[in-house]
This record gives structure tokens, sequence and C-alpha cells, in this order.
């Protein structure tokens, strides 16, 4: 039965409204998805998820499914014209817990999301209502009011306390809002072919920077391919698609005949909207912001979105923060989402030289800088991707460590159960976690404070061969890798606050601990949180 005042509305089953649903429902949040087609996409879109993305999916729930349909680990090799690789980026590192890379099938990923909500909404009381148009909404104070049709062409009137548009890059929320978008449109038209039972099955992209026809070869899975060639002026658009036109350019590239799954001619944009809040209303994913492709990051960047917004929505409704905590979802994501356009802006420059020179000079100061053991690391380890850091919001500074803001790594570690990634131990709200070399009878020196309406997990994190115990209520887990102490040598002793969007809030030292939770205490209150000490 429905709600006759929704917690959350949803406007928008791609996936990032998918993913907003997912995280609310598993925060105890009752939401309300509304999608205008009668499925979830049934046609190639994305095809790259990044780490950050799958641990998000880690705290839906939903990665084990997940991880069934994704190639794990994939790199990227650049090719000059004359056929040379000049570059590979092939990351081996997994600090947040998986491959910096890995390659998926949108549609696959949808419908698994979509299972996931329906099957975790049995245990509240959300809803997925498809083949369902919001037609109109207006706010009014505490709510916001949704006008939406059915297929059968009934109308009907909900209510919300607040509204998520997820619905992309021409959102019918933001249009309504009046909110412009702002950038660049790429001057360059692509043409994306999708191929089914590729020829090549190597793991990685091929990148052609070659300026006759630069070209882009994505790998994905069951035997799935992606090419995309840029276009030149004057060639239309029934040019391209025509049949012969497609098979002479996958001739090149060994895939003559191949099952063709999708043709399409996309202009790519670095738009953002100026403002990604209203009142009640607030926008994620492509109808926040639009991203080249040439990083990977579109889809990535609004999962980062649907993680930041999710759990302060569900903080405020359930009373441990206070409304002033959503002003921080657009200081934090707004500034690192713009970056990662800039990244893709950059990286597309490389994919398309101009001139034949241009390509040559290119690949002559990669070879060069490859000689250079930290510039071979760089590149090849993807470490000039923009690191997940918060702008200003909901974290305590710290004037000694730059952690605070930043994503907290994800080690494994062993636990009562046996071996498990971090975010395992941690749970779905915040988490209180003692590093390695940090006496576990910190927990017994925690202050009373306004901290508790956090309600975090308490973890002790010991080093490998510890038997000392830990006091009652705290989760005992062992760095039996020494992968902790190896992603963060310098914590200082003390404790680390960490969000259920996997952020660190704070560093609490055990030298000025007291202090420092006053701190936090004023963080809380700053967001006008009731007082429930």
């Amino acid at each position: 039965m429905s709600h006759d005042i929704w917690p959350v509305a949803v406007v928008g089953a791609g996936p990032i409204g998918l993913t907003v649903a997912n995280l609310l429902v598993r925060y105890g949040v009752d939401v309300l998805l509304i999608e205008r087609n009668p499925t979830t996409v049934q046609e190639p879109r994305g095809v790259s998820i990044d780490d950050e993305a799958l641990r998000t999916m880690q705290s839906i729930g939903a990665v084990t499914t997940i991880l069934n349909s994704v190639v794990l680990g994939y790199g990227s090799d650049y090719f000059t014209p004359g056929g040379t690789c000049f570059l590979s980026v092939h990351p081996t590192t997994r600090e947040y817990g998986y491959p910096r890379r890995s390659a998926f099938r949108q549609p696959v990923l949808e419908r698994q999301l979509a299972e996931h909500f329906i099957s975790a909404s049995r245990t509240n009381r959300s809803e997925s209502w498809f083949e369902t148009e919001l037609r109109e909404f207006r706010q009014t104070g505490e709510t916001v009011e949704l006008v939406v049709r059915h297929a059968d062409g009934t109308e009907k009137t909900v209510s919300t306390r607040y509204l998520i548009g997820c619905d992309g890059g021409r959102s019918f929320v933001r249009e309504k809002l009046g909110i412009r978008m702002s950038g660049s449109t790429f001057r360059e038209r692509w043409l994306i072919l999708d191929l089914e039972d590729t020829h090549d099955e190597t793991r990685d992209t091929k990148v052609f920077c070659n300026p006759a026809r630069p070209c882009i070869s994505l790998p994905g899975p069951s035997k799935t391919r992606r090419f995309e060639f840029m276009l030149h002026d004057g060639e239309t658009e029934a040019e391209v698609t025509a049949p012969a036109f497609v098979q002479a350019l996958l001739r090149k590239h060994g895939e003559e005949n191949t099952p063709l799954r999708r043709s399409r001619v996309y202009t790519f944009h670095a738009r953002m909207a100026d403002r990604w809040r209203d009142g009640r209303i607030f926008l994620a994913g492509d109808a926040a912001h639009l991203t080249p492709p040439f990083a990977g990051q579109g889809m990535n960047s609004g999962v980062r979105d649907a993680h930041n917004l999710a759990w302060k929505v569900a903080a405020v409704l359930q009373g441990r923060l206070g409304p002033s905590v959503l002003d921080t979802y657009e200081q934090e994501r707004r500034s690192h989402a713009w970056r990662m356009i800039t990244l893709a802006i950059r990286m597309g420059k490389v994919m398309m030289p101009r001139h034949r020179w241009s390509a040559f000079a290119l690949a002559a100061a990669f070879r060069a800088l490859g000689i250079v053991p930290r510039a071979r690391s760089y590149f090849g380890e993807m470490k000039y991707k923009p690191k997940p850091r918060l702008g200003d919001g909901f974290f305590q500074r710290d004037k000694n460590q730059d952690l605070p803001g930043r994503l907290f790594p994800q080690p494994t570690v062993e636990a009562p159960e046996g071996e498990t990634l971090l975010d395992e131990v941690l749970g779905d709200g915040f988490a209180l976690l003692a590093p390695p070399h940090t006496p576990p009878a910190i927990f017994d020196q925690l202050p009373e404070g306004v901290w508790r309406n956090l309600k975090p997990r308490l973890v002790a994190v010991r080093p490998s061969g510890d038997a000392a115990a830990v006091p009652d209520g705290v989760i005992r887990v062992m760095d039996q890798r020494g992968e902790f102490t190896r992603l963060l040598p310098d914590l200082p002793v003390g404790l680390v606050l960490i969000r259920p969007d996997r952020y660190t809030a704070a560093l609490l030292r055990r030298d000025h601990l007291q202090a420092d939770f006053r701190e936090l205490d004023a963080l809380i209150t700053k967001t006008g949180a009731p007082l429930r000490v």
C-alpha cells in the first residue's frame, strides 16, 4: 500500500536512479521509483565501471551478482597512425577493493539493479512505477506534489518529502526548474558501433590516435565489443550508418561481418547544471552534469552523486542529522565532477590529434616519459585520474592530514567469519575505526556528545598475530595481509570516523580526543541536528 507522503521519490530508473533507490532502501527509507519507459534500458550504452562504482554496488548489497557479468580489470593501449603502441595503461592496484576499470553491459546492470530493488522492497513499502511519466510538480513547503500519468492515461497526484531527478541529459525535472546547463559541446561527432560475438577477445581498450580517423575499441563481457569512430565534417548520419560504410570501417580492425547490435551517431558534451538543488528537489547523474566518454567516467560520476546524496537524505529523514547537511551535496560533488569532465577533455585531445606531425610528437613524448619510472607508474597505474576527494562539506578538516574528505581505502581484513573486504565489517551507516597501531582501549575513552546521533559501528583493526582483547561492543578484525598498514602508513594514533559513503569524516587523535569530539559535535549541530545525547 502506498504512502500518503512518500519519504523520497526518484525520477528515472537508469543506473543512477536505481543506485539512489537501492541505497535508500538499504538505509531503511521507503522510495517511490518513477520511470516513463516500460522496462530498464535494452540497448548498449555505458561500458566502463570503475572501482569506486563497484564499491557502491557493494554498499547496495548487489556486487556479488553484478560481478558475475563484469569483465574485471582491463587496461588501455594507445597506438600511433602506423600501429605502434606508444603508451600502455594497465593498473594493478586495488586501493578501494576492486580493479580500477572493468567492463560491463548497461542493460544487464540496470536489470540486476531493478531486480535487486524489487527484492529489497519486500522488506519495506517501496514501489517502482514503470510506464509512468512525471507530468508536473510543485513544492509546497514541507513536500513536493507530483502529478504522474500511467500507461492507461490516468493521472495521479502523490506527495514526497524529497524529489531526486535522475532523468538524464534532457532532464524534465531540471528543465521544469529552469536550471541551465553551462559548458561546451564537442564539434566532433562520433559513430558508435556495438558488436556481438567479436573476433577480438583481448581484454583491453585500444585507442588509435590517427588523425585520418581517430578510433577507440572497447572490450565488453560475453564477447561484446564497442567501436567509436570520429566522423569528418560533411559526413551525414545516413551515410555513416549505411551497412557498406560500417563494414568498411570494421574491416580495418578484423571485424567484418561481426553481428552488429547498434549503430548510433553521438555528439559529446562537457556541461554542468548551474545548480543541483532547488529546495527539496535534487539533480543527479546526467541531469546534473554531462561528461565526454573518453575517460569512461559519465556513469561513474553519477554513481558518486547517488552515494553522496542518498545517505544524507536518509540521515535527515531519520533525524540523525539536520537538513543543512543536504547543502553539502553539491558543495562536495561539484568540483570533483568537473575535474572528471576536464580529465575526459584532456584524454580526448590525446585520442584526436589534428595532424600527423602532432600525433608523432605526442607519441614521442610518451615514449620519452616511459623511460622515467615515476612517469611510467603515473600513467600505467592511472594515477592521473583525480583522487576521490571532496570539496568543502560534511567532514572535519585536519591541517596535518589530508585523509578527512578523502575516500577511505578498502583493504582485505580477517573477520570472525573469515577473510573479507573492510566495508562488509563497517556496516551501512557511520563507523568509528581504530587502526592497527591504536590500542583498542581507546574505545573506553569515548565521551558523550551529539556525535552519538550518528550511531557509529565500532571497529578495531588489529595487526597480524595480535591477541589482545577489545572492549565489549567493538568488532575486532585482523590486518592479516598488512594491507591496511601499507595503504595508510602515516595515520596518527586515534580513531577514524567513516561516513556511509566511505569518505573520511574525521580523524580523532588520542592526544586530544575530547577536543576533536567537541569539534565533531559542532560539525553535526551545524546541520541543525536534533540534540539526542
